[in-house]
C-alpha cells in the first residue's frame, strides 16, 4: 500500500493552478500532522478548488482501491467529488452533506485497463454556508479490489 497522506505521505500532491482556490493545511485536533481543508468562508458561491494526486507506477491491467478520510462540516457548506483523470466527465464519488462533524471514509475502486489513471483529482465545491469546513485527510492507495466494511 502507498500511504499519500499529507504529514508524511510519499504521494506527489498539485493544488490546479485553474481553479477558484487553493486547499490549505489544517492542523489535526490531537496535534499528529495535518489534513487538507477548503473552509466555508473561501471563495464564492459555486467556486471550485481542486487538488490533484499524481500516480505513476501504477501497473496496467490490475484493480486498486483508494482509501480516503473526510469531513464535511458546517450547513450548506459545499461538495466534495473526487474524479480520475481518465473518466473527466464524472465524478467517481461525490458527496454533500454530513450528518455531523464527524470523519468518514471514501473508497473509490481504480481499474487500470488499457488506459492508466495518471490522477486522482478532489474538488471542493463551495456552498453557501458560511461556517465549517470541507476536508480530506489519510488519503491511502492499496493493491487490489476495495475491501468490504
Amino acid at each position: 500500500s502507498v500511504d499519500c497522506s499529507f504529514s508524511r505521505g510519499v504521494c506527489d500532491w498539485k493544488q490546479d493552478a485553474d481553479d477558484d482556490f487553493d486547499w490549505n493545511p489544517a492542523d489535526r485536533e490531537r496535534g499528529d500532522g495535518y489534513y487538507m481543508a477548503v473552509p466555508a468562508f473561501v471563495g464564492h458561491k459555486k467556486d471550485m478548488g481542486r487538488l490533484k494526486l499524481l500516480l505513476t507506477d501504477l501497473k496496467p491491467k490490475s484493480s486498486y482501491c483508494l482509501i480516503f478520510s473526510y469531513r464535511i462540516a458546517g450547513e450548506k457548506v459545499g461538495k466534495l467529488r473526487v474524479f480520475l483523470a481518465n473518466k473527466k466527465t464524472a465524478p467517481v464519488w461525490e458527496e454533500s452533506k454530513g450528518k455531523d462533524e464527524k470523519w468518514r471514509t471514501g473508497k473509490i475502486e481504480i481499474f487500470q485497463g488499457a488506459e492508466t489513471t495518471n490522477s486522482v483529482t478532489f474538488e471542493s465545491e463551495r456552498g453557501k454556508g458560511k461556517t465549517g469546513e470541507i476536508g480530506v485527510d489519510n488519503v491511502i492507495l492499496i493493491s487490489g479490489l476495495c475491501p468490504e466494511d
